[in-house]
Formats: structure tokens, C-alpha cells, sequence
């Protein structure tokens, strides 16, 4: 292995350092080794060793202000504020023009949170630094931190002027164009961009994913190819390529794009449940479910892998298949909403009306608010005869659904059944006040009570107010 001078240097005094620390003699170094070093040991998260560096490096050069500027540094790193702005005033007074005391004294503002301040002391470094690209990476961040997006992005686009390479100078920019919903504009930013750096795969990456939240998957699977063209390991534009293929229904390119994933890196559940999708999407159940299986047994966790093998085989009518995967499912996580509603769904399909009654009620214990499961939940109550418990559960949920016609007429014919009128005519006028038209739900679901004159009366009433 060939090494440059520059880096054969630095390696021997890292080795000469270290054996100085082991056998207690003191070495020479020059200032910059010294800073190296620190550098280097700060790098590697070793504080300790770095303080010793710095210590030896201050006894060895006391008027170094190099050194001095890694001391602050190190105490700005250690939440020493007071005592590295002491110290930066300090060398101030040596070195007015020294970008890096601004940069550092920026530094000190930034983390007491006065993020205005440290913005003036940044621009007062512009005046002296030859580092431009860097200053104004720090100006961007600032202003995210100060919530202005439109001065945020400018700055990082001035620090792309001055580096064009810099990549999370670029992910900034595109991150503001799209906080500040300006996609059409970030595509426009990316094409000049692309134009100065041709061979940015960073670059043809974001432009794919911009292009793609605007529903534009032809330019989208363009961009991400230019990507993989340019970077042919790179994983997430082949997985987004994917994406958008899928959306233009082009499955079979998209089971290719997925697939290159999967040879590049291990297996991710995510691509194995597209390829799954994409193959039942063609028609290929064969194929399908053996991707699904695939899924979920490199990520049990993946709720996404056991909802689509259960979905498959509901949407098959093969129940017992439905049933047995969603009860897996439950034994590796019984708190999720999405398993329960399954389980109740296809208990009910095979007329298990108790065991559907148990998993509408766990959805809606750990989370499920949707209104159908709510009202699947107490129709089987009702079924089941057990009308206190239906109208327990419909004044639960009118308290997330107020004025909802579902409820009030299920209400009004529960306590009808109970021979309770006075409340069964107070819902069923809310009802009708409600949705008239939808009064139908009270014939379907209680035709007994619906035939009563009485009822019939108030319904009348409620057609034609005097």
C-alpha cells in the first residue's frame, strides 16, 4: 500500500506520540503534528488522549494559536462556554483577522441557542476565511435552526458555488426547496446543478424522488437510472426505481429493479414485499406468496409482510389460510390493531361471530378508531344478543364520533329492542335529523322495531315538519 508523504508523515508522529505516552520521554513536535493529533484522537472519540496531546502541545508551544484554537474546541466540546469565549477574546486581541475565532465564537452563540448572533460573527469570518464553502455550510445550518428556510437555502446553495462536490450541502438545499414546498423549483435547481456536475448520482437521486412526489414516475425512473448508471451499487435509487415503476405498472421491470437490491446487500423485507406486490399484481399467486413468506421470515416484526400474506389469502377466500397466518402474526405481536381487525374480519367470514366480537374489541383496545370497525364490533354484539354491551360500546364511540347517523340510529333500535322508546325516539330523531335518507340502516339492522307504528309515525313527522 502506497502512502503520500503528507500521510506517512502523520502516521509516524501518531506512532511516535504513542510511545512517548508509553515510555514517559518527552519528544518534539511541531504545532500542526500537535494538532494532528488532537484532531485525530478527537476523531476516534479517545477525549482523554486528546487532552494530553494538547497539554504536552501547549507546554512544547505556548504562543501557538493553532493550538490554542483546538483548546476552545475541546472546551466548547465539553460544554466550557464561559471559559472558551475567555479564551477566544484572548487570541482575539492577538489575531483580529483569524476566520476561525469567529467561526469558533459563532460556535459558542449557536449553542446558548442565539442563533442571530452567531450568523453576524459568521459573516464577519466571510471577510478573512479562504474556506468559503465552509462558512457558509455553518450560515445554512443556522438559519434551519432559526426556522428560515429561504435564507437557509440560499446559503447552502452559495456553499455549493464554492464547492460543487459538497454533498450534504446539496441534501440541504433540497430539503429546504421542499420544506418550503417549492418541488417544481428544487427540479429546476437540480438540472442547472446537474448540468456544472454531470456525474452526481446525489444529485439524479433527489431529482428521481422530487419527480416522484409530483406523480411524475416517467421522469422519475429516468433520474433514478441515471443514479445506478453513474453508481451501480446504489441501493436506494435501484429501490425508488422500483417504486416508480411499479406506479406506471411495469412489474416485471420493477421485480428487476428490486431484485438488484437484494444482490447488492442482504435481503431487505421491504423489497421482498414489493417483489411479493408486484408478482400478485401480475397475476403470479405462486410467486406471490413465496415472496411474502420470504418477508416475513427475514422480518417477523414487519407488520407490512403478515398483513399482505393474510390480505392475500382473504382475497383468495381461503380463510383457514387467512386465520392461520394472522394468528402467527398475534403470537409475535398481540398489541397491533391492524392483526385484531384481520382476525375479527375473517372470523366473521367463517360465521365465528364470538371470536370476531373478541378481535373488533381488542382493535379498538389498542388503537384501531375507524368508524366501520367500531360499528362491525357492535352489529356483532348485537347479533349476539348482548344489547347492553352495543349500546356501552356506541355511547363509547360517539365520544370520537359525534353526530354520526351510524350511531344514533343503532342506538335508537338497541333501546327500542330494550323496550326503553323515550331514548329509542331521542336517537332515532337524531338520526333523521342527521342523514333522512340513511334511515334504511334502522330496517336493516332491526326490522322489528322499524315496523312499529310509532316509529313510523316519527319518521312521518320528521318527512314533513308543519
Amino acid at each position: 500500500m502506497h502512502l503520500d508523504h503528507d500521510e506517512e508523515d502523520y502516521n509516524l508522529s501518531l506512532s511516535k506520540f504513542e510511545s512517548m505516552l508509553k515510555t514517559n520521554k518527552v519528544f518534539f513536535f511541531d504545532s500542526e503534528e500537535f494538532e494532528e493529533i488532537i484532531l485525530h484522537y478527537l476523531d476516534m472519540g479517545k477525549a482523554s488522549l486528546a487532552k494530553k496531546a494538547l497539554k504536552l502541545g501547549l507546554e512544547q508551544h505556548p504562543k501557538s494559536t493553532g493550538l490554542k484554537l483546538v483548546q476552545v474546541e475541546m472546551l466548547i466540546y465539553d460544554e466550557k462556554l464561559d471559559m472558551a469565549e475567555k479564551l477566544l477574546n484572548e487570541l482575539y486581541s492577538i489575531e483580529p483577522n483569524n476566520d476561525e475565532i469567529f467561526i469558533q465564537k459563532a460556535n459558542i452563540y449557536s449553542k446558548r441557542d442565539n442563533h442571530t448572533k452567531a450568523v453576524e460573527l459568521l459573516e464577519q469570518a466571510l471577510k478573512f476565511t479562504d474556506d468559503f464553502a465552509d462558512v457558509f455550510n455553518l450560515m445554512g445550518m443556522e438559519y434551519l435552526f432559526m426556522d428560515n428556510l429561504e435564507k437557509a437555502k440560499e446559503s447552502f446553495i452559495k456553499c455549493l458555488e464554492e464547492d460543487i462536490e459538497d454533498q450534504s450541502a446539496l441534501y440541504n438545499v433540497v430539503y429546504c426547496f421542499e420544506f418550503l414546498d417549492q418541488n417544481i423549483e428544487a427540479i429546476e435547481f437540480l438540472k442547472g446543478y446537474i448540468d456544472q456536475n454531470p456525474y452526481s448520482e446525489i444529485a439524479w437521486h433527489q431529482k428521481g424522488r422530487l419527480y416522484y412526489g409530483l406523480k411524475d414516475y416517467e421522469n422519475a425512473v429516468r433520474a433514478f437510472e441515471f443514479a445506478t448508471y453513474i453508481d451501480d451499487e446504489f441501493l436506494g435509487a435501484f429501490m425508488e426505481k422500483g417504486k416508480a415503476l411499479e406506479r406506471l405498472k411495469k412489474y416485471e421491470e420493477a421485480i428487476e429493479s428490486y431484485q438488484r437490491t437484494i444482490d447488492l446487500d442482504d435481503p431487505t423485507s421491504y423489497a421482498l414485499l414489493r417483489i411479493g406486490k408486484c408478482y400478485e399484481r401480475m397475476g403470479n399467486k405462486a410467486e406471490a406468496i413465496k415472496y411474502y413468506n420470504k418477508t416475513v421470515h427475514e422480518d417477523p416484526l414487519l407488520d407490512k409482510g403478515w398483513i399482505a400474506i393474510t390480505d392475500f389469502y382473504v382475497r383468495q377466500k381461503n380463510y383457514q389460510k387467512a386465520l392461520y397466518y394472522v394468528n402467527k402474526a398475534l403470537a409475535i405481536d398481540n398489541q397491533n390493531k391492524d392483526y385484531w381487525k384481520r382476525y375479527a374480519t375473517i372470523n366473521k367470514a367463517m360465521n365465528f361471530y364470538e371470536e370476531a366480537e373478541y378481535g373488533y374489541r381488542k382493535a379498538v383496545e389498542f388503537g384501531d378508531f375507524q368508524l366501520d370497525t367500531w360499528l362491525f364490533w357492535v352489529d356483532l354484539l348485537q347479533f349476539l344478543g348482548e344489547y347492553d354491551s352495543a349500546i356501552q360500546t356506541l355511547q363509547q364511540a360517539s365520544e370520537y364520533f359525534p353526530d354520526q347517523y351510524e350511531v344514533e340510529y343503532r342506538l335508537a333500535g338497541l333501546h327500542f329492542m330494550l323496550g326503553d322508546d323515550k331514548k329509542g325516539i331521542f336517537h332515532l330523531s337524531n338520526g333523521l335529523r342527521l342523514n333522512f335518507e340513511n334511515k334504511t340502516v334502522l330496517e336493516e339492522l332491526f326490522p322489528a322495531a322499524w315496523a312499529r307504528r310509532k316509529i313510523q309515525n316519527c319518521i312521518k313527522k320528521h318527512q314533513n315538519p308543519k
